[in-house]
């Protein structure tokens, strides 16, 4: 067996030692009452030498039989292939390994290669590649000495000093810096308390100083959250984190978000998801290294490996129950050809049931639709443009007429004034510059500017009702309708907006929002966009027995409750009426009373039993009642990825939500999509349009 920087086919006794008792990875594979919840089981009527002489034949002469040696290695345990590694080195005096790394390539090559290695110099090569080169690979180091118990760090450790002959924590220290380092340093000991004997006492006073050094205290006491969730046991701070919650008001999670940043923040939010589930943990890992444009291969690659004979079927279970589909159909659509074809025999069966929902995702559906309702009564929405201080709209006027006088334009300056003022103070400005010039700012600024950056700019000197009118009209005028903005903007705005497009539709286009939308749309899509720009969602809270009957109304249509009702029309008409104008908080109860009746969530069968524009839209209702930040906030991922950006949909979002919620925008892409949106903004746009995005933005979280 082969080790970058020493030889390791002697290992075997060493290996062995550090997997005494039967291998160590099947002492923590049991998570279920001790049944054995990995997809790799060890092969039976196994025999080393066979299987060595079957690689061999598959790498003899010119090319090589992939389909052999993926079959052979992903059906064999991990003590299996080290008795493998052994035979093939007695039988022809090489080292399979290293075969394995002539003859494959890629990351099927990394891959199978990957799964040669025991499970600790499995974790030690990962984080020796993440540490060694340029720059760090943060994610790995986390993900691996987050989620790893006391004796896998043990061996992870000793694998390390014995493939590379060196210090894993002195590696860490040199590349690493900070409270991160800290952290890691503390991980790396491998000290966990590991007793399920918890102390009330303690416990309350852990969640007590956790609140102090937090939420209390002027600044953060780092060492005190190091310390605690370094060192207490899994059921001890388990306890903890519930006793928090009761103290501050608010989650474990959301204290760091708001206490700690970068790398550290990171290392400590997995920390505390490994403690909660660390099922749902990698389940997550595995989503997000999928979702989106690209595959992160690596993430792939070591989750698959490193839990194949611990606890994936667990991970598939919690995979189906929080995405609504299983592992192997995403790891089916996202990657191809023998790589592939080697990661589905790890993940060892697909869950989904021709995408029937099932009992645990109906659980998971009512504790969203409950945080749901606990987040809106908490959270703050908020803005990232704030009236400018000292404000003079005579001075600003001047300022931007001086930008666009003479030859050439000063974008700069029109980018640092109008990107950093509210609305109504633009509308100032706009009035000082016409008594000042007896011009119109908006026409200057529309002679002077061109493209994505002219309807960014001219946008945000609209008001916000003349901008959601005229993005409406150019939705509904010409070739086609851009069903999708429409739905975007009525599906979205409050009673007070609605009623202010519609005076500012009838304004600039002498005709009634209604009336444009039947002119351009038919069937019930149009009946559920007029009742939309009707204004008229009930604005008052939940009412407990009518969200009872409205949820069966609801069943009734979806055609999944015994009590369906003999008069389809009028259940369609009351099932967009309760969609279209009860409340939020109203709905939200309403959801929750249709998983109790039926055991579905009402997003997941609205995708199931409806289609095209009618189910796009009931589906970005409910999604605004949900998390109205996190629609956007997917609405803006979705804008930037795969090939070419939609800048319209980028400068709509922007432009409108500025001076709303873009803040709480940002933290749900952020937290979504483990990027930042100016991250993305920066990386998928250029030039002085992205200069005026990322003012809007306000900041790099």
């Amino acid at each position: 067996m082969t080790c970058r920087g020493k030889q390791c086919t002697h290992r075997a006794a060493s290996v062995r030692s550090l997997y005494s008792s039967g291998d160590l990875t099947r002492v923590n594979m049991a998570s279920k009452g001790g049944r054995y919840r990995g997809s790799v089981k060890d092969y039976p009527n196994f025999d080393a030498s066979k299987d060595a002489e079957a690689l061999y034949q598959a790498m003899k002469g010119w090319g090589s039989d992939k389909e052999t040696i993926l079959d052979l290695v992903t059906t064999r345990s991990n003590q299996q292939r080290m008795q493998v590694i052994q035979a093939y080195k007695s039988l022809y005096g090489k080292d399979l390994i290293g075969d394995l790394k002539y003859e494959l390539t890629g990351k099927f090559e990394r891959l199978i290669v990957g799964l040669m290695r025991p499970p600790a110099y499995f974790d030690a090569k990962e984080i020796k590649d993440a540490i060694d080169g340029v720059g760090t690979d943060e994610k790995c180091l986390i993900e691996i000495l987050a989620s790893r118990d006391n004796q896998q760090i043990h061996a992870l450790v000793a694998a390390y000093k014995d493939a590379y002959g060196r210090d894993l924590e002195t590696d860490v220290i040199k590349d690493t810096s900070g409270h991160f380092k800290k952290m890691l340093v503390v991980l790396l000991q491998g000290t966990r308390e590991e007793d399920d004997i918890v102390s009330e006492e303690l416990v309350a006073q852990d969640a007590q100083e956790l609140f102090e050094a937090g939420e209390v205290k002027w600044g953060t006491d780092e060492a005190q959250f190091i310390y605690i969730l370094g060192s207490r046991s899994k059921t001890h701070l388990q306890l903890v984190f519930d006793e928090y919650e009761k103290i501050a008001g608010k989650t474990i999670e959301e204290s760091i978000k708001g206490e700690l940043s970068g790398d550290f923040e990171k290392l400590m939010l997995a920390v505390v998801k490994c403690i909660r589930s660390i099922r749902d943990y990698f389940a997550v890992r595995l989503n997000k290294a999928m979702k989106g444009l690209g595959t992160a291969d690596n993430t792939l690659i070591r989750i698959m490996v490193s839990r194949s004979e611990i606890d994936m079927m667990d991970i598939r279970e919690s995979f189906r129950t929080q995405f609504e589909k299983s592992l192997y159909s995403m790891i089916k659509n996202d990657t191809s050809g023998d790589y592939k074809l080697a990661l589905l025999n790890l993940c060892g069966g697909d869950d989904d049931a021709a995408g029937e929902f099932f009992p645990e995702a109906a659980q998971a559906a009512m504790q969203k639709w409950e945080l749901s309702a606990t987040t809106a009564a908490r959270i703050e929405l908020k803005g990232t443009i704030e009236p400018a201080a000292d404000f003079n709209a005579d001075n600003d006027g001047k300022a931007l007429r001086k930008a666009m006088k003479g030859f050439g334009t000063d974008e700069d300056t029109i980018i640092d004034i109008l990107t950093k003022r509210t609305n109504n103070q633009r509308q100032e400005i706009r009035k000082a510059f016409k008594s000042h010039y007896g011009r119109d700012l908006m026409a200057d600024l529309k002679s002077e500017l061109g493209g994505t950056l002219a309807r960014l700019i001219l946008g945000l000197m609209m008001t916000p009702a003349q901008f959601d009118a005229k993005q409406i009209n150019k939705a509904i005028v010409g070739a086609g309708t851009d069903e999708k903005v429409l739905i975007e903007i009525l599906a979205t705005r409050n009673n007070q907006e609605i009623q202010a497009i519609n005076e500012a539709y009838q304004e600039a286009y002498n005709k009634s929002l209604e009336d444009a939308i039947s002119s351009d749309t038919s069937g019930h899509f149009k009946r559920i966009l007029v009742s939309l720009a009707s204004a008229n969602r009930d604005e008052s809270g939940e009412d407990l027995e009518k969200a009872v009957e409205d949820a069966k109304v609801i069943a009734s249509v979806l055609e999944i409750s015994d009590s369906v009702s003999d008069d389809s029309t009028s259940s369609e008409t009351r099932f967009m009426t309760i969609l279209c104008t009860r409340s939020y908080p109203h709905l939200r109860r309403v959801f929750q009373e249709f998983i109790k009746q039926t055991n579905h969530d009402v997003e997941h069968t609205i995708k199931k039993e409806m289609s095209g524009d009618v189910k796009d839209a009931f589906v970005a209702i409910v999604r605004s009642v949900k998390n109205k930040p996190a629609f956007f906030a997917e609405r803006l991922y979705k804008a930037m990825k795969g090939v070419g950006t939609d800048e319209r949909a980028l400068t709509r979002i922007l432009v409108s939500r500025s001076e709303i919620d873009l803040y709480n925008i940002r933290k749900e892409f952020k937290n979504e999509y483990e990027k930042s949106l100016h991250h993305c903004l920066e990386s998928e746009t250029s030039g002085d349009f992205r200069k005026a995005l990322l003012a809007i933005c306000g900041g790099d979280d």
